[in-house]
């Protein structure tokens, strides 16, 4: 085969690479985007046992995939690592804190707050790079921060209150994704582990629950008892299908994706379940959306600077 012929298939293989990156990526978001659906058909459950079971159900799921591809040995070995086992420690805390807030914010119609969160998050996340890994702020980064930051003021002022779900949403997922860079472990024996350590607490309230009598699951309705053993599912299949798109994804491409989530949960929120949008809010959105076009076309710039730079 000569050098042509090489080049050329390599190219097709990267493509069909890139096309798979994006069927992942759109499957993941989409999922997360409508996800919102899902939590407000459980919101008759305490937040606290609908974030048990998540947990639960996704450790009987995560496992399995974790025995069926032979990878124990691999979650074994992180845990025995001191400096990556404190990391994990720290990410299952916030991991958990952003899953409760969220199922909390979804069934006390704080959809449209949660949308602003994970809007939000992409920049929180260069805040954090800032102050945590010590990268430089470039100015368009710098703008959209800034615009970020007077959006929150304006909502502060706006309803007398700060937007705490929507900051602790983008906060803890922030942090969270800066816990995980610091050790060697994928999306599937991460979050394998991270619901390991939360499975004694899981278990313990809904023990409580149960013995307190007031558990909803198997006193309820069987469809009330399907849509809690899905809370595996829907915890796992997005997080492993955004783990393929972003193997195979530039890292802008993933970016710009990203947005689809609290697109559809903003959209949702307001068609669906009735969420207001006042004028002052739908401003703030406005600053926020204009951010993260900032953000967005910066960091496009950058990918094709850098891919224009690779030789051939």
């Amino acid at each position: 085969m000569n050098t042509t012929a090489a080049l050329s298939l390599d190219a097709a293989h990267a493509q069909r690479e890139r096309r798979i990156g994006v069927i992942y990526g759109l499957a993941a978001y989409l999922w997360w985007g409508f996800v919102v659906v899902y939590f407000k058909a459980v919101a008759s459950v305490s937040p606290l046992e609908v974030l048990a079971h998540r947990v639960v159900w996704s450790l009987v799921l995560l496992g399995s995939l974790l025995a069926v591809r032979g990878r124990w040995r691999e979650g074994l070995r992180i845990v025995s690592d001191r400096r990556s086992m404190l990391a994990l420690l720290g990410s299952t805390a916030l991991i958990a804190l952003n899953w409760f807030t969220f199922i909390w914010a979804v069934g006390h119609d704080r959809v449209v707050q949660a949308s602003l969160g994970y809007y939000i998050n992409p920049l929180v996340n260069v805040l954090l790079g800032v102050l945590f890994l010590r990268e430089r702020l470039r100015r368009p980064q710098a703008v959209a921060v800034g615009l970020a930051a007077v959006a929150v003021t304006v909502l502060t002022l706006e309803k007398g209150e700060v937007p705490v779900v929507s900051l602790v949403l983008a906060f803890s997922f922030g942090l969270y994704g800066l816990l995980r860079k610091t050790m060697r472990a994928d999306a599937l024996v991460g979050l394998t582990i991270e619901v390991t350590l939360l499975l004694p607490i899981a278990v313990a309230y809904l023990v409580h629950q149960y013995d307190a009598g007031v558990l909803a699951f198997g006193a309820r309705s069987w469809r009330i008892d399907l849509l809690l053993v899905a809370a595996g599912a829907v915890t796992a299949l997005p997080l492993l299908w955004f783990a393929n798109a972003a193997r195979r994804l530039h890292y802008a491409t993933v970016g710009l994706l990203q947005y689809i989530a609290p697109s559809l949960q903003f959209i949702t929120a307001i068609v669906f379940f009735g969420e207001q949008v006042r004028p002052l809010q739908l401003g703030a959105f406005g600053l926020i959306w204009v951010a993260l076009a900032l953000y967005s076309s910066d960091a496009l710039r950058r990918e094709h600077r850098r891919r224009r730079s690779v030789p051939v």
